[in-house]
């Protein structure tokens, strides 16, 4: 077992892969990604984190080099060189290598990465227990529904939030919740789930939409709005979702108890559904 990378078409040891200076990617973040996981060795959800790559890519005019079959083998071929029995794909695409200029050159050719690690889960103990959150202003740019490698105001909320011994950063723009550093977030009023909209302001997560559908299954009403940082602190549950996190269950924000102080039925309920689809 070894972490590999894929650098335009070549499979590598991680420790031997690089980019040149000039990659766009590297000086200015110009270039768009998307993280999967692996369950029982098989990528979740893969043709949706496709499609999505595919959406941020034409989002910011960035030529997509790959044909979706030819993802799926380069994915396939990592894995099986990696040899985890659970991985995290990450897979970034960037406009390529040209002379620092802020403007481009429209016959630039793409720099595909992509790299496979051994994939940790969140600990039974974390999920079971829940996570504490804090909240924090939302100083992002406008178009948060492209997967763009420019993360540096969710490394500093993430960062924010690891100095104050919590595990996440919910972003709040204007008194209203948008999403998570690295998750989306839902707010559970009884047998109510409210999320904010997919648009520009949030990304919109593969895992957030299983999950929503999930609950439509079970019989939940699913209100697609912004919820305020009030209905944060009064909700009777809060969880985040993510393709790390799965379904996590938020027992305290900005020191305030949320429900009970552990995760409620709601969220249990949905993170077990999510389990068994995920086998």
């Amino acid at each position: 077992m070894s972490e590999t990378a894929f650098i335009n078409g070549k499979f590598l040891p991680l420790a031997e892969a690089s980019v040149s200076i000039e990659d766009r990617g590297f000086q200015f973040g110009d270039g768009v990604y998307e993280v999967i996981r692996t369950y029982g060795g098989r990528p979740f959800n893969l043709d949706a984190h496709l499609a999505r790559l595919n959406r941020s890519a034409e989002a910011i005019g960035l030529r997509q080099p790959y044909a979706l079959e030819q993802w799926r083998d380069s994915i396939a071929e990592g894995l099986r060189l990696a040899a985890f029995s659970e991985s995290k794909i990450y897979v970034q695409i960037t406009r390529g290598v040209a002379p620092r200029d802020h403007a481009y050159a429209p016959q630039l050719e793409p720099t595909v990465v992509m790299t496979v690690r051994e994939l940790h889960p969140l600990p039974a103990a974390v999920q079971a227990a829940g996570v504490e959150a804090m909240t924090v202003d939302d100083v992002r740019w406008g178009r948060c529904d492209v997967k763009s490698i420019n993360l540096l105001p969710n490394v500093l909320a993430r960062q924010q939030a690891k100095h104050a011994g919590v595990f996440e950063a919910i972003l709040v723009r204007n008194g209203e919740v948008t999403e998570g550093s690295v998750s989306n977030v839902v707010i559970v009023q009884h047998r109510t789930l409210i999320t904010a909209p997919q648009g520009p302001r949030i990304l919109s997560g593969v895992t957030r939409e299983v999950v929503l559908g999930l609950a439509r299954q079970e019989g939940l009403d699913v209100q697609e709005r912004y919820p305020s940082q009030a209905q944060l602190y009064a909700a009777s549950e809060v969880f985040l979702t993510g393709t790390t996190v799965e379904v996590l269950g938020v027992v305290r924000v900005d020191g305030k108890p949320i429900g009970r102080g552990e995760p409620g039925p709601v969220t249990l309920s949905l993170a077990k559904r999510f389990l068994e689809q995920t086998r």
